[in-house]
C-alpha cells in the first residue's frame, strides 16, 4: 500500500503547476496519459465556467477566458460528441 502511495506522488498529476498550465501545455505533456489530460482539461473547463458565473455576478475575474483553448485541446483528445442531452447549467453537465 505504501508503494502505491509513493508511486502516486511520482505521477504528473501531483505536479502543483498543472492546474494553472495552459491547455496546450497539458495537451502536449509527455508524462500525462490521455485520461489524465482529459481530466485536467475538463477541470479547467469547469473552473472557467465558474469564473464566468462569478463575473456575471459582479466579481472580477482573470480578464482572459480560456474556454476556447480548452475546448480545442479537448477536441483533439475526445471522440466526437454524440447526441446525448446536455445538462441545462452553465457548466453543461461537467462536474
Amino acid at each position: 500500500m505504501i508503494q502505491n502511495e509513493a508511486s502516486r506522488q511520482d505521477r504528473p498529476l501531483s505536479d502543483p503547476t498543472l492546474p494553472t498550465a495552459s491547455p496546450q501545455d497539458i495537451l502536449h505533456h509527455p508524462a500525462l496519459t490521455r485520461k489524465e489530460k482529459i481530466e485536467l482539461l475538463r477541470s479547467g473547463l469547469y473552473d472557467a465556467a465558474e469564473i464566468a458565473v462569478a463575473e456575471e455576478e459582479g466579481m472580477q475575474g482573470p480578464g482572459t477566458d480560456p474556454t476556447r483553448d480548452i475546448l480545442l485541446a479537448l477536441a483533439e483528445l475526445v471522440e466526437p460528441a454524440t447526441d446525448e442531452p446536455v445538462a441545462p447549467t452553465k457548466q453543461h453537465g461537467h462536474a
